[in-house]
């Protein structure tokens, strides 16, 4: 057993290597130049999953109820990343995006959207068909927003960036060990963590869970009994091969229907180079079952057992019948993209690695739209997180070292 008992300065262990954990480990050693931060990831590298798998969007926030935390933290948290990637030379590209409307019956929600955006502060405008042919000229649609405020980024390089600022900073970043007890001990709080070959101990002032995929579990571990529970949705993608034509400039999006909860298959130009098209949303039969032969029994036992995965299965069966066949027939997939791009064909694409979404669910059914802190004790849980928690990754942090601020006083 390997036993970390240091205590000559105030610290905080930080669960989970995502860009948010990160992010939050950064913001403490930066504002409490007293506090050291250990980040405990259980794989192997950094942002392997929810992080290391999105679509690389630097959201502008133009979807959000205005004064959800989500718009406020999505729009200061891109300011602050976008600052961050000029500071330390990680690659973006603010290059915007158009949210297209098909159809007449698609123009009201169009309309909708401007109206959030415009209250939540997002450069955007309407622009008219031809506009939107100029800008993206295999684009269908008789109208559309173009939203300058979005853009691209590479969020694995960001994190990197901030894993070398907490080693700066005196802090530690451990991968390869996973978090299986947390015990408050009233004047200190310890977390037990197993790993290849060794066995953690950590004492500390502060833990935080930014565990993503797993944060009800390492809240649970630390004696929480959060109502909410993550319900993982894969996010399949496929890419543009290399000798298609080039059917995507920047980023095209579709008018989301309001009553399903993602926003629908999308093409996104990507900062390395190449276009992703996707994701779809289908239930995973595993936290991190990127592929349908991908199982585990403990995470589909938890699903099928929990009241308000059926509670929402029953009102949204139709759309996830879509999901499913978009899954496992390319030619339902290639038809959903071609009612934004009627010239792609499937001889354009070729299959790109899938994301998991975290989707934090009530027992009523109800999914957990904003953003979601639970303080208890000695232990910062960051509940929910969903999109765009990468893009408000550094506001979010904020709130985190403000949420900790009283444990380390």
């Amino acid at each position: 057993m390997v036993t970390l008992l240091t205590m000559s300065h105030r610290r905080v262990i930080v669960v989970g290597g995502g860009i948010v954990g990160l992010a939050a480990a950064a913001r403490l050693c930066r504002d409490r130049p007293g506090v050291r931060c250990t980040v405990i990831e259980k794989e192997q590298a950094l942002a392997l999953h929810q992080t290391g798998r999105n679509s690389g969007v630097i959201h502008s926030g133009i979807y959000y109820k205005p004064g959800s935390l989500k718009a406020s933290t999505c729009r200061e948290g891109r300011a602050e990343l976008i600052g961050y990637c000029r500071e330390r030379g990680i690659a973006h590209d603010l290059c915007g995006k158009v949210i297209v409307a098909l159809d007449e019956g698609e123009l009201p929600r169009l309309a909708a959207i401007e109206e959030r955006g415009r209250a939540n502060g997002v450069a955007c405008r309407r622009i008219t068909a031809p506009e939107l042919r100029a800008r993206e000229p295999a684009a269908a649609g008789i109208a559309a927003i173009e939203v300058d405020d979005a853009g691209i980024v590479d969020y694995r390089g960001v994190c990197d960036a901030l894993a070398g600022d907490i080693r700066a900073a005196g802090g530690e970043v451990l991968t390869g060990a996973r978090v299986e007890r947390v015990e408050d001990r009233g004047s200190e709080v310890v977390a037990f963590a197993s790993g290849r070959a060794r066995t953690l101990e950590l004492a500390a002032d502060a833990v935080v869970n930014c565990a993503g995929l797993h944060s009800d579990r390492v809240a649970r571990a630390a004696g929480q009994r959060p109502t909410t529970r993550i319900v993982p949705f894969r996010g399949e993608y496929y890419r543009l091969r290399a000798d298609a034509p080039a059917l995507c400039r920047h980023l095209i999006y579709p008018v989301p229907d309001p009553s399903f909860p993602f926003l629908g298959v999308h093409l996104t130009r990507m900062v390395e180079g190449g276009v992703e098209c996707g994701p779809n949303a289908v239930l995973a039969l595993g936290r991190e079952a990127y592929t349908w032969g991908a199982f585990d029994l403990r995470d589909a036992l938890e699903v099928v057992g929990f009241p308000g995965f059926w509670r929402l299965a029953a009102r949204h069966w139709r759309a996830g019948i879509g999901e499913v066949r978009r899954s496992l027939h390319l030619g339902s997939f290639v038809s959903a993209l071609q009612r934004l791009v009627p010239a792609l064909r499937a001889e354009h694409l070729e299959p790109a690695p899938a994301g998991i979404r975290a989707q934090a669910m009530e027992p009523d059914g109800s999914l957990v739209d904003d953003f979601r802190f639970l303080r208890s004790g000695r232990c910062v849980h960051v509940i929910n997180a969903p999109s765009p928690a990468a893009t408000a990754s550094l506001a979010i942090a904020r709130r985190i070292a403000a949420e900790a601020a009283p444990l380390l006083a």
